[in-house]
């Protein structure tokens, strides 16, 4: 098994096979990246109940979206703070047009409180009426 280790690693730094050195640093990196990978999965496994909505507001549809019968969903991630207001708001996707007033709603709405500090995607959809 150590063979086909070193051969992996003899082809990484496109050595020829059998010079017998095995360089460890690469091989550290490897691991070390590995391990955090396995981490990183570790925590995005964990599961989070969504925060309740106590006040969605509705965004109001801007009128060049109205002129072009602009339609679709906008997504915006909110950072909600241990109290339910809306920390932060970054747009995560949807028509820029409509994006403003999407995360001008957002903005504003509130949630039920928490024990600290959460992160969620609302999204909004704007029918072209």
């Amino acid at each position: 098994m150590f063979g086909i280790f070193e051969a992996a690693l003899n082809l990484l730094h496109r050595r020829p096979v059998g010079t017998g050195k095995i360089v460890l640093k690469p091989l550290i990196a490897t691991l070390t990246l590995a391990t955090c990978s396995l981490q990183v999965c570790a925590q995005s496994a964990e599961v989070e109940e969504k925060r309740p909505v106590k006040r969605l507001v509705q965004p109001i549809v801007p009128e060049l979206a109205t002129n072009l019968n602009l339609s679709g969903t906008v997504k915006i991630e909110v950072t909600i703070a241990p109290d339910g207001t809306v920390k932060s708001t970054r747009i995560v996707g949807g028509h820029p047009v409509l994006a403003a007033a999407a995360e001008s709603a957002a903005q504003k709405s509130t949630f039920q409180s928490g024990p600290k500090e959460t992160v969620e995607v609302i999204e909004f959809r704007f029918s072209g009426k």
